[in-house]
């Protein structure tokens, strides 16, 4: 089910809940997931006159650091920072994610409210396993919402069948050979903002002695950055981010794909 707060959150989901219609919608198992992975490309999105929705799976209650009240905060104050339209959480059980008819019919529901052209999620094949079992949840969610005889229901309304465009991996813990890589030098830095609101997270001068976890460590966030700065170094742009699917993609419009004046790779640099 969705986690809404208080009262206030209600009425405002209530008041908003026929206008949700977005471009993008980005599922991540874990809240900050999706900041440490592909915001900077959501940012683009925004910046080019788009919506963008977050969905995150779980609450992340099973994490080391941070309790599921304080990161709900976060989660708060990353949506504000970021500019989503909307987040909204599921409570799948960090670290108890399975692939259930239930689970997949919450992921279709959120789908399906949404309308999303492009979803964004995990990869397949990842460190966390829950990561894992998100990618396969979404990838299924994603197939299955497009079909008329499964019936689901949001907030008490019957909903109509939807089945995004477009799916997208992006890259978490392991590198993979990214289908393509989005120039994301414009909205990089404005993007770390979106990671440091889950302050609990990751590493702090003068925190005292909490728990080291792989991304509380102090070289994480300058090893993301380094990812990134190598990724635009394979299309000649400063920063970049990376990304895979599960199928080819139709071209229509060779010219508005190969533009005069877009990104050429460095071998054809002169």
């Amino acid at each position: 089910m969705f986690l809404l707060q208080d009262n206030e959150d209600v009425e405002e989901y209530m008041q908003n809940r026929d206008s949700d219609k977005v471009y993008a919608l980005a599922f991540g198992a874990h809240p900050d997931d999706v900041e440490l992975s592909c915001g900077a490309t959501l940012l683009k999105i925004i910046d080019e006159g788009q919506t963008v929705a977050v969905c995150d799976l779980t609450q992340g209650e099973m994490g080391t650091l941070g309790s599921p009240k304080q990161r709900r905060k976060e989660s708060d104050n990353a949506t504000r920072v970021m500019g989503y339209s909307e987040r909204v959480t599921l409570d799948l059980g960090d670290a108890k994610l399975h692939h259930t008819d239930a689970a997949v019919e919450e992921v279709i529901g959120v789908i399906r409210h949404f309308l999303p052209e492009v979803v964004f999620t995990n990869p397949p094949d990842e460190r966390h396993p829950d990561h894992m079992k998100a990618s396969r949840l979404v990838y299924d969610a994603v197939f299955y919402a497009g079909l008329k005889k499964i019936t689901t229901t949001y907030d008490g309304q019957k909903q109509q069948p939807h089945r995004p465009r477009h799916l997208l991996y992006y890259m978490q813990f392991r590198h993979f050979d990214p289908s393509i890589i989005i120039d994301v030098s414009s909205t990089f830095e404005r993007s770390r903002q979106g990671v440091l609101a889950f302050g609990s997270q990751f590493y702090q001068e003068g925190a005292g002695d909490e728990p080291e976890t792989l991304i509380k460590r102090k070289e994480f966030l300058t090893g993301l950055e380094a990812r990134s700065r190598y990724l635009g170094e394979q299309i000649g742009t400063r920063f970049g981010e990376g990304f895979t699917m599960p199928g080819p993609v139709g071209v229509s419009n060779f010219s508005r794909l190969f533009p005069k004046n877009g990104h050429m790779a460095p071998s054809t640099l002169q």
